[in-house]
């Protein structure tokens, strides 16, 4: 199936590592131009070597989107390169915070405007040249922690679980332009830094250290779902490339669960 993405500009915001990094792989290899965004200069370019290597087209733009000013930098970085953005992705996220008896007003608040303040600031730069061109797509990224969080880093999941609120209200807004608005809301993945850390877990209970092993341990400790497997970056950027497709042109609006079944929930 042709997703209709070649000649598609995207940029996709915390993509010099992990999830970001699969889901601007995956756009470049179905013909998108791909803006990589890092926080600093020097840090995407690990993952600008692997999609150039593969055949596809990327660029490095830089800013801290925590600001107003960092975003005004990377706007201007993507813009002195084209003159629309056609795709938003709105992948950055950190998952910090604290706990119950720990937090405050500070983490609460910092959380908050990481994970979704950051995301609106991106949109509001970049979504004018969509409504000009009469097409675009915006996707936010969640957690399977908006749908079941749990008592740990409650900072985290609260802001995440007000995406596809966001998601929805944006998405009537824009009713009518052509640009359509999703949340995706993925399980656990296995990044780099993931499967490292759980590796190291198994190695200390003196597991094999082999992928099946471990993959086997984080469903069994972690995480279970009904799929039985554990996600790759890439497998995120297959599903939100389809997410942006033209042949998805109609699905908007919505909180997209990639996460094998781990939320068990109806809703």
């Amino acid at each position: 199936m042709d997703l209709g993405l070649q000649g598609r500009v995207a940029l996709v915001t915390g993509s010099w590592r992990g999830t970001g990094a699969g889901i601007a792989a995956v756009l470049a290899a179905e013909g998108a131009t791909v803006f990589v965004h890092g926080l600093e200069s020097g840090q995407c370019d690990s993952t600008l070597a692997t999609i150039r290597s593969a055949g596809g087209t990327c660029f490095e733009v830089v800013g801290d989107i925590r600001t107003d000013e960092g975003v005004a930098q990377l706007r201007a970085s993507v813009f002195g390169i084209v003159d629309r953005v056609d795709i938003v992705i709105n992948n950055y996220g950190v998952a910090e915070g604290s706990d119950w008896s720990k937090s405050d007003t500070e983490s609460w608040h910092s959380s908050y405007d990481t994970n979704v303040v950051s995301g609106i600031r991106v949109t509001n730069a970049f979504v004018e040249s969509m409504r000009s061109n009469g097409w675009g797509r915006i996707v936010f990224v969640s957690t399977v922690g908006a749908t079941r969080p749990g008592d740990r880093i409650p900072e985290y999941y609260a802001a995440k679980g007000a995406l596809p609120s966001v998601t929805v209200s944006l998405a009537k807004h824009l009713s009518g332009t052509g640009i359509t608005v999703n949340c995706v809301s993925p399980g656990i993945i296995a990044t780099p830094e993931m499967v490292e850390l759980f590796t190291e877990r198994a190695r200390r209970k003196g597991l094999a250290t082999d992928w099946p092993t471990v993959e086997k341990m984080v469903l069994e400790t972690a995480m279970a779902n009904p799929s039985g497997r554990v996600a790759t970056p890439e497998d995120v950027g297959r599903f939100i490339a389809f997410v942006v497709s033209e042949p998805g042109w109609h699905l908007n609006g919505a909180h997209l669960r990639f996460d094998g079944g781990a939320a068990d929930a109806v809703t």
